[in-house]
């Protein structure tokens, strides 16, 4: 590894006050790069390349085509999530108080990872809008118990609404976290994206899978890696991840390039710090390692390639009861680009969303309800074949004459459809939220293997 020594110079950037956003212009003094937009290269990647594309396009999917693919990990006889966060003394998989309000605030990106679990690109439209933009600004204000407020996407800087969701969360007092891609901070016209995000002491976690080339352009998009070190050195030279440098914070993620779980934090972390500093001089506060989640891009590319099984029985055989309190669904939630709740971004992704269940009949509810007993009882079992010693106690129920369609009614907790959507415009504070039951599936898997996953990185200390 390359040992130069590295000295982060902060340059000389009028910062407002902590609770004053402003917008500031680009100038000589803020070192803005302009260059051609990513997005025809990644165009281009994407006719070239299959992975980029979903095997069935989002829009020609009917509501049951997507959830018999997001259900596809059922066919794989594993056991059921919820059951095994049961077997293994999981805490209640519950909602507590609301910290963190994750807004995704948009599909648009100027690129599109092979590994995406929202499937962006420059070829989706979904974008919020002013007036879902305006509620989500109401529900910061209207609970106090929200710390943050997390904004991605897509590539969330494109979207109309990202300064005036960034100035009215800092108004309001609330840490700032801009989910970026690195690159759109060279997309024409985002000039004065970097000097913005530094007036305003927005938190910046940036996506950099690897501190080489090689990797990162293979799973990002070519060209990417050197868009990405320019850009995190126009952050550097703000001040974002240097010591000294109140409340610019410059934290990176890394996630696997393949069907394996991401290794142990803070080694990771310090061989990216060796790497970056050494070879470019790039400072940064912290790594945070995620698993991939086994949905959209990522799960049609493990399909393609015949590794849908092998790495959902590396996330079974990795599950770890210990992450399990720090689920990050616990405490945030996740509103969707058209204002529609959910308990995570991964949620959101496969339409589990958040639901107003006091609009159903009595027989809906009473069905929903046995189906889930159903779902229990039946997974209980599997989990004692893979997890010796566990008893399986519960008793047959006599169905009566709804069993057939009991039985008919799809399992993991699927919702009637008569149940409606949560949205922003439906609450009036996030409080509302608290106790509510966290819908899993599967794919949660993912947040419970090895070290654990969460928006945060590492669940537990590794």
């Amino acid at each position: 590894m390359n040992m130069h020594s590295s000295v982060c110079t902060l340059t000389s950037v009028s910062l407002t006050p902590r609770f004053r956003p402003v917008t500031p212009r680009c100038n000589q003094q803020n070192s803005c790069a302009v260059r051609e937009s990513l997005v025809p290269t990644t165009l281009k990647e994407m006719e070239d390349n299959p992975v980029a594309e979903p095997i069935v396009k989002q829009s020609e999917m009917t509501r049951l085509e997507r959830i018999q693919r997001q259900r596809a990990l059922d066919k794989l006889s594993l056991p059921q999530f919820e059951a095994m966060c049961q077997a293994q003394g999981v805490p209640d998989l519950c909602r507590s108080a609301t910290k963190t309000l994750q807004l995704n605030i948009g599909l648009y990106c100027n690129q599109a990872c092979t590994h995406c679990h929202v499937e962006s690109s420059p070829k989706r439209t979904e974008m919020m809008d002013h007036a879902t933009a305006e509620a989500c600004v109401r529900l910061m204000r209207s609970s106090p118990g929200i710390l943050s407020v997390d904004i991605t996407g897509g590539a969330p800087e494109l979207n109309d609404q990202f300064r005036y969701l960034v100035t009215q969360a800092r108004c309001l007092g609330l840490e700032v976290i801009d989910r970026c891609n690195l690159t759109v901070l060279l997309e024409p016209g985002q000039e004065d994206l970097p000097a913005f995000l530094a007036a305003n002491k927005v938190q910046v976690v940036a996506s950099l899978p690897c501190y080489g080339p090689t990797n990162v352009d293979k799973q990002r998009g070519a060209g990417v890696f050197d868009r990405s070190i320019e850009a995190l050195k126009m952050l550097n030279a703000l001040g974002y991840g240097c010591s000294g440098s109140e409340g610019l914070q410059l934290n990176l993620v890394y996630n696997p390039g393949g069907a394996f779980l991401a290794p142990a934090q803070a080694a990771l972390e310090a061989a990216y710090r060796e790497e970056l500093r050494g070879l470019y001089g790039i400072e940064f506060n912290h790594l945070y390692c995620l698993n991939n989640m086994p949905i959209k891009r990522f799960a049609d590319s493990l399909v393609r390639q015949g590794q849908m099984e092998q790495y959902m029985q590396l996330l079974v055989n990795s599950f770890n009861p210990q992450a399990g309190p720090g689920l990050m669904c616990r405490d945030t939630v996740s509103v969707g680009w058209d204002g529609r709740l959910y308990d995570c971004d991964f949620n959101q992704q496969l339409d589990m969303s958040l639901t107003d269940v006091s609009g159903l009949s009595t027989i809906s509810t009473a069905i929903f309800e046995s189906d889930r007993r159903i779902s229990q009882r039946q997974t209980a079992t599997e989990v004692t074949e893979i997890v010796p010693g566990i008893p399986n106690t519960t008793n047959e129920e006599d169905l009566g004459p709804n069993s057939n369609l009991l039985k008919s009614i799809h399992r993991s907790q699927a919702v009637p459809d008569q149940t409606k959507s949560l949205t922003v415009f439906d609450i009036a504070s996030l409080a509302e939220l608290e106790g509510r039951r966290i819908r899993s599936d599967n794919h949660c898997y993912g947040c419970m293997a090895g070290s654990g996953s969460s928006c945060t990185g590492a669940a537990v200390a590794s």
